[in-house]
């Protein structure tokens, strides 16, 4: 039994490795526009805050939207929107339909 709660203690901080660095991945490619991430991966930012947030309600610590979109952004999202955030283009849109 302690080898099977150690196995899954491991899983689990490899796995909250693994999201701080995709956060960090993401806030550091502000370039990458969510629409491409939608297009390219049927996920965005705002996709990952709402995981996020569904998942910290799971675990009993109330989050919201918000809040969570200003961990995975590193800032308020409006803030990010205003500085980062480019018109999608009518091919970047066309796509989006299709997914």
């Amino acid at each position: 039994m302690k080898q099977e709660q150690s196995s899954t203690d491991q899983q689990q901080a490899i796995e909250s490795a693994v999201l701080r660095r995709l956060i960090e991945h993401l806030q550091s490619h502000t370039d990458v526009q969510n629409i491409d991430l939608m297009n390219l991966a049927g996920f965005c930012r705002n996709c990952l805050a709402k995981w996020y947030s569904a998942a910290a309600e799971e675990q009993g610590q109330p989050l919201t939207y918000d809040q969570a979109r200003e961990i995975i952004y590193g800032m308020p999202y409006e803030r990010w929107k205003a500085r980062y955030q480019t018109p999608a283009t009518p091919e970047q849109q066309e796509r989006f339909k299709g997914t």
